[in-house]
């Protein structure tokens, strides 16, 4: 039987099996049950189809991990419109670039970042304007509930089609205007029944929200965790002390976590001793950048959680590789390797490690080459972008998505990132992986956060510098000095790897969802070259 996978069915199903059960628990603490969350979806789906929203119409969410933006994910794909939502960290130049791309018809804000849409009101194309909490925001915008009690929960659902494009996510554009990455239903759909399994996601599970829902749409667990019939923990930011303060009274069993975002917790345990885990055991998901081994070590045998390294982009659903692999975790040090890596692709999902003519690299735990993807879960393309849709599925080979990750791969398949293919330093001819460098770093007592790239170097071309967040955070009297820094790299790596020059900082630049901006910081490094490659 040919039944399309659509995405508004997440919300059919918890209505018709978990309608009176608890489905959200808002950042301002009210409750809903999964009849109230699609009562308020239904009635914001007629309201926008009253102010003219049709089918294939851009919507933009432009909110933190709050009910609204829930209830906004289904109000806008039920009536196949498609979900625009914005980093809400961005500039009000960002938000009319993105609003103009791709020709947004209504937005969605939350009255703390609406006041960045009013700024450039007039030029951009958006007709109707709804905000939570209105009266505080400059500006004609409606208000959110009252649109809601305004209208009867009674729309018209379109004839969908599994190919459709349901959303647009933009990249972080880190080198260049962003890219509106288009998904459809049938990606998000397959997307979410893949990372249920792989995260063993249940009807009984309770999921906070530390994870940006701008970003990849959460994930896809507004869809999972909707679903599925889990309740959604709301916030509206990451803050450590409230992590632990839900996970106790809500019983929280699962979340996801950026680097950054396992640090900060960590830190307020070391000085405040928070109790880790409510009625439930605690799952967690962490991505971007290896947990530093005593990281895992900590989180696992202190706080009693289960940490999984997961990996994937923004064009990927994201998910694609998980370490999970029970088989290979008995061994107790292993275990710690393995956390490290980004492991093996999930189901349904082809990944390969290639050399610059295409070719597979040997699974040899040495060779490095590119990581490509193949899968459900992978974008259409780049909205109106065909040259950046053709580049991304054709540099080394043809019809795989390009993930601009350079990794190897050992005996059992599992995936290390050794760097990204922009960042690897090439010293004197010599390629050079910083994140073994910082890998290395961490085990160093007065480092608290470390991002390597390559520096300029007239010898080289290239060499090592490390930019330290020291433990006590003061750059100024960092409890360590450079030289010994250089020396605990010299102790550890081959004498070619070691790192040159070191700057203590306050902080580390990053993305949204914690992800250090290196690109940030290679631009600041070669300010004064031609290039940002060395010649060496």
């Amino acid at each position: 039987m040919d039944r399309p996978l659509l995405v508004p069915q997440f919300l059919d199903r918890a209505r018709t099996y978990f309608g009176d059960q608890e489905a959200i628990v808002a950042a301002n603490g009210d409750r809903f049950t999964y009849d109230e969350f699609g009562d308020r979806a239904d009635r914001l789906s007629a309201a926008l189809q009253e102010r003219g929203v049709e089918k294939g119409d851009r919507v933009a969410v432009l909110a933190p991990n709050t009910h609204y933006h829930l209830e906004s994910v289904y109000g806008i794909t039920q009536i196949g419109a498609v979900h625009t939502p914005l980093n809400y960290r961005l500039v009000p130049a960002d938000f009319e670039y993105m609003l103009n791309d791709c020709d947004v018809t209504a937005i969605i804000a939350d009255h703390e970042y609406a006041d960045q849409v009013e700024a450039v009101r007039d030029s951009v194309p958006v007709e109707t304007f709804i905000a939570s909490n209105a009266d505080a925001v400059d500006g004609d915008w409606e208000d959110f509930d009252e649109v809601l009690t305004d209208t009867e929960p009674t729309y018209e659902r379109p004839e969908m089609d599994e190919e459709d494009i349901i959303t647009i996510n933009y990249t972080s554009g880190t080198t260049g205007d962003p890219k509106g990455v288009m998904r459809n239903h049938r990606g998000e759909t397959i997307h979410a029944y893949c990372s249920s399994v792989h995260r063993e996601i249940s009807d009984d599970d309770v999921y906070l929200w530390t994870l940006p829902m701008f970003h990849v749409n959460g994930w896809g667990h507004v869809f999972s965790i909707t679903g599925i019939g889990g309740t959604h923990v709301c916030t509206r930011g990451v803050d450590a002390a409230d992590v632990f303060e839900a996970i106790q009274n809500e019983d929280v069993s699962y979340f996801c976590a950026a680097p950054t975002v396992l640090n900060m917790l960590l830190d307020y345990y070391d000085d405040n001793d928070p109790a880790t885990t409510g009625d439930n055991d605690v799952r967690v998901a962490t991505a971007g950048a290896a947990p530093p081994e005593a990281t895992i070590r900590t989180v696992e045998n202190e706080f009693g959680w289960q940490l999984a390294h997961v990996y994937g982009a923004t064009e990927t659903g994201p998910l694609i590789a998980t370490s999970e692999v029970k088989r290979l975790l008995e061994d107790d040090q292993a275990r710690y390797d393995i956390k490290k890596r980004q492991g093996i692709p999930m189901l349904g999902t082809e990944i390969r490690v290639v050399d610059e003519d295409g070719n597979e690299v040997p699974w040899d735990d040495a060779t490095i080459g590119e990581i490509v993807v193949r899968g459900n879960q992978v974008m259409e393309g780049y909205w109106e972008n065909p040259e950046e849709t053709e580049r991304a599925f054709s540099d080394r080979l043809e019809g795989w998505f390009h993930m601009g990750d350079l990794a190897t791969v050992d005996e059992n398949g599992m995936l290390a990132i050794q760097d990204r293919k922009k960042d690897i330093i090439i010293s004197g001819g010599e390629n050079i992986s910083s994140i073994e460098l910082e890998d290395t770093l961490y085990e160093h007592p007065e480092v608290a956060e470390v991002a390597v790239i390559p520096s300029p170097s007239d010898q080289w071309g290239e060499t090592p510098k490390a930019f330290i967040v020291p433990a006590n955070g003061n750059p100024r009297e960092p409890g360590v000095t450079a030289e010994e820094i250089i020396d605990f790299t010299r102790e550890n790596l081959a004498n070619y790897k070691v790192v040159r020059r070191v700057e203590f900082v306050k902080q580390l630049p990053t993305t949204a969802t914690g992800k250090v901006e290196k690109y940030e910081l290679r631009e600041q490094e070669w300010d004064d070259e031609e290039s940002l490659v060395g010649q060496g």
